[in-house]
């Protein structure tokens, strides 16, 4: 069994990784820490979790995290590289799903998060957790970047069109990413926009001029193409507490206009678990992923257009964080990769 810890359990994050890991065959939970609710039972605050799991939130300093295989930060920006470094001396392995280790230039972090970064060198020796773009590092990494929520769907949207092994399909200087998430992104905290009198009908853009997943998310591209790319990326706020609805558009070369694109994905994907490439003509929703670790795609031309259009939907707080976490465990120690993962989309 993975003894398993969470630092920072009462979001929504960490109320996600209780519940898909309490149902894990071979995880143990351990312990999950909180110390303004020190000493609750976790089912007290989540009662989902009633006779699932019979921890109670422990201040981290208690909480003998060191004594995990694994433990999960679904904390703040900042508090995994803060904590990580002495968990790691004890040989526990970390999946971090806020930002610490994401960005792979300190100066790029710095200018985003408002923060400088105190663990260079453990910046440079984490793994970016995309299983579908980093398999074989992820499984021998002990320091995990979870992607966002965003730059999961973006990524994995862009990515069979822009691998060097596809050709030169499209330009990569006008890229635009048009996308929009439910309010549960925003985290668990209290905030006016969140407010339902405010989210509710209603629809919005935000961080038009600027939003922290840009940088990410052309880091992990450009990673992917091996060569510059621009990306224009536009989030919106729509009246739903869960997913992630991607629309992306690239402009086809001429040379790649009678490329099969709808093959080009199905092959890309085969033979991934969590990537479902739908049929063509669909349009994928995002209720098809509620509370599963699956990403469906769709590939469209529009007629007369020289452009390609893809549909990406996500849970963001599974494939796009908490479920994509147990992935990524999963990698790290030799389990099936969709061990504890297989749970059918809700609906309606």
């Amino acid at each position: 069994m993975i003894k398993v810890g969470i630092v920072g359990g009462t979001g929504y994050t960490g109320a996600e990784l209780l519940r898909l890991l309490s149902q894990h065959p071979q995880a143990e939970l351990k312990a999950i820490t909180s110390r303004t609710e020190k000493g609750m039972p976790v089912a007290d605050m989540f009662p989902s979790l009633r006779r699932r799991v019979s921890l109670a939130f422990s201040d981290p300093a208690e909480a003998h995290l060191d004594q995990c295989d694994v433990v999960f930060f679904a904390t703040p920006h900042g508090v995994a590289m803060t904590q990580g470094p002495a968990l790691l001396e004890k040989g526990v392995r970390i999946i971090d799903l806020a930002a610490d280790f994401r960005l792979k230039d300190p100066a790029v972090f710095a200018h985003w998060y408002k923060m400088e970064h105190s663990q260079l060198g453990l910046l440079a020796e984490s793994v970016y957790g995309l299983p579908e773009v980093n398999r074989e590092a992820i499984r021998k990494a002990r320091v995990i970047g979870l992607p966002g929520c965003y730059p999961t769907s973006v990524q994995l949207g862009f990515l069979p069109l822009i691998e060097p092994a596809a050709g030169d399909l499209i330009e990569l200087d006008s890229l635009i990413a048009d996308c929009k998430s439910g309010v549960s992104g925003a985290g668990r905290k209290a905030e006016v926009h969140t407010l339902l009198a405010e989210a509710s009908d209603n629809f919005k853009a935000y961080g038009v001029s600027g939003h922290r997943h840009l940088p990410e998310i052309v880091q992990g591209l450009q990673a992917i193409a091996g060569r510059p790319v621009k990306l224009v990326f536009t989030p919106h706020l729509v009246p739903m507490i869960r997913g992630i609805h991607a629309t992306l558009y690239a402009r086809v070369k001429p040379g790649a206009q009678d490329v099969d694109f709808q093959a080009l994905f199905e092959k890309r994907y085969a033979r991934e678990p969590f990537v479902d490439v739908m049929p063509k003509g669909s349009t994928p929703e995002t209720r098809s992923v509620r509370a599963s670790n699956m990403v469906r795609i769709a590939v469209h031309r529009p007629p007369g257009s020289d452009l390609i259009t893809i549909l990406v939907v996500e849970d963001n707080l599974v494939k796009g964080a908490s479920g994509q976490g147990v992935q990524v465990m999963n990698l790290m120690f030799g389990l099936p990769e969709d061990t504890g993962l297989t749970q059918v989309p809700v609906l309606p």
